[in-house]
């Protein structure tokens, strides 16, 4: 499992903003970058890892702790 090297914290934003605001953060990341996405929203742990199938980003990982998520995702 690969450490990620920026954290987004997008606690406090409900649904849609979190998927929107990491879709956005994403595509100005460098290649190969891992990010950590961190939400209290309880859709986000689905809307993000769709928003990274249709943009071609790879969900590295999702966790659930309480009300908050934080998901780890790689841009190719």
């Amino acid at each position: 499992m690969e450490s990620p090297e920026e954290v987004v914290d997008l606690r406090g934003l409900k649904c849609p903003l979190p998927a929107l605001m990491a879709r956005r953060y994403l595509a100005r990341a460098p290649a190969h970058a891992v990010v950590a996405v961190l939400t209290d929203d309880p859709m986000a742990p689905i809307d993000v890892p769709h928003m990274c199938a249709s943009e071609g980003f790879e969900v590295l990982e999702i966790q659930r702790m309480g009300d908050e998520s934080r998901v780890v995702v790689r841009k190719p």
